[in-house]
């Protein structure tokens, strides 16, 4: 299978190819300059692997929540390739990636991911999985939320992931000793939307080019100058 990732919800904009089992990811640090930067990305990767866009089985983009900006540029990027590839889309949530990175790069099965919503809140999930299996389970529904009313963790030792959690460290206070391990620098990369669109196409086909669209949790923006 040939899938297509892109990630750009938050300040790193990110492309990841998969053909068969191998992955190639171009990742860049880069707020504000997703939209500069992506296309460029996606055509880079396609020419390493002397692919079109017709070979393409699926497009996986992040969905969101994160940057208003950044999730639109993900769902219209993800939806124009779609189209001209004649491919099936598959939007992956920006909170799961965050939570499959953690989880690649430390090991952790149990992360709580809080993203710096801005306006005073965080977007918030929390996420087990079984060591050695790929399922990673999202145990409520995703939500954007004042930080001293996020859900209290069941039991402890869990993992702090996401921007949040430096933003507002009275998640830490809230949480208190729910909370043994911090990997607060942690982002969501495109070959982490891999994975758990993997996962997805096994239980249900990708969706039509025209289904992709972005998920804000916030309906509106407040405080224009401080909108991303």
């Amino acid at each position: 299978m040939k899938l297509l990732a892109l990630e750009t919800a938050g300040p790193w904009c990110s492309a990841a190819l998969m053909i068969g089992d191998q992955i190639e990811q171009r990742l860049e640090d880069a707020p504000r300059r997703h939209a500069d930067l992506i296309l460029g990305m996606i055509d880079g990767l396609l020419q390493e692997a002397d692919l079109s866009l017709a070979d393409l089985d699926a497009v996986v983009y992040g969905r969101g929540p994160g940057s208003f900006t950044g999730v639109r540029i993900a769902a219209a990027v993800a939806q124009g390739i779609a189209f001209g590839a004649g491919a099936g889309v598959i939007g992956v949530s920006t909170l799961a990636a965050t939570a499959q990175s953690a989880r690649r790069q430390t090991g952790q099965s149990h992360l709580a991911c809080a993203l710096d919503a801005r306006m005073g809140e965080v977007y918030w999930a929390y996420f087990e999985a079984e060591p050695e299996h790929p399922d990673l389970r999202m145990i409520e529904d995703e939500c954007v939320v004042a930080p001293e009313r996020v859900p209290l963790l069941p039991d402890r030792d869990w993992c702090a992931v996401g921007d949040g959690w430096n933003a507002y460290p009275s998640l830490y206070e809230r949480q208190g000793e729910r909370i043994s391990e911090r990997s607060e620098a942690i982002r969501a990369e495109a070959q982490d939307l891999l994975l758990l669109a993997q996962l997805e196409i096994a239980n249900a086909p990708p969706r039509r080019a025209a289904d992709a669209l972005p998920r804000y949790l916030r309906n509106h923006v407040a405080e224009v100058s401080r909108s991303t």
